[in-house]
Parts: structure tokens; C-alpha cells; sequence
């Protein structure tokens, strides 16, 4: 269920280039062009949704299948602490409507983020 507009669908396709860490038949996880961070890697699920309120309880073992993609790409880096952010809508920072979590690692982080 692709949107043909989507960068993240293009790129879960492979009709774009991107620095591809991780993939399987869920999700691809590439490294982020503009990082916040030494490691700034994104999730993207396969199937199109455009954002966080956009997830239905039928999408609940593929947040699951996420959540595990998430640490699997984290001790891939080799990161033991690191921050999963997910922005949802503009005013939180979202560009993309395409969900997606941000694995950010390799540096102290501070807290509040924003």
C-alpha cells in the first residue's frame, strides 16, 4: 500500500538510493542525510502511514516488528544507549508523512530534546 508520492515508499521500493543498514520484509532502515547525532538511523515500515495517529490496532505487530527492527539497527552500530524519537505531524518536526522512527546514538543526549 504505497503512496507514489512518498520519498520513504520510493526509497522501501528501491526506486531511490539510500544508505540501506537494514532490511527485511517489514522495514528498511537507512542512515538519515542529516544527522543529529554520530548515529541518526530512520525505520521506515514498508507499508505506508502517514503518521503516529494514523495507526490502527491492525498495525499492532508491525509497531511490534518496528520496535525489534529498532534495537536489531542500534547493536548493529554497536550502541547500548541511544534515543527512538518519532515526530508526528509538522509542529512536532515531521517532513516526511511517512512514519518513521529515529534512532539517535553515539553521544551523550540531552534531555529536553527540543
Amino acid at each position: 500500500m504505497a503512496d507514489s508520492s512518498c520519498i520513504f515508499c520510493k526509497i522501501c521500493a528501491g526506486e531511490m538510493e539510500a544508505d540501506r543498514v537494514h532490511e527485511d520484509e517489514h522495514t528498511v532502515a537507512i542512515r538519515d542525510l542529516n544527522p543529529g547525532a554520530p548515529t541518526h538511523i530512520l525505520v521506515l515500515p514498508r507499508k505506508h502511514v502517514a503518521t503516529l495517529n494514523d495507526l490502527t490496532e491492525d498495525d499492532d505487530a508491525l509497531v511490534a516488528h518496528i520496535h525489534r527492527t529498532v534495537r536489531t539497527v542500534a547493536a548493529k552500530d554497536g550502541l547500548t544507549d541511544y534515543r527512538v524519537a518519532i515526530n508526528c505531524g509538522a509542529g512536532a518536526g515531521q517532513s516526511v508523512f511517512h512514519i518513521h522512527f529515529h534512532v539517535l546514538g553515539g553521544r551523550a543526549l540531552s534531555w529536553p530534546p527540543g
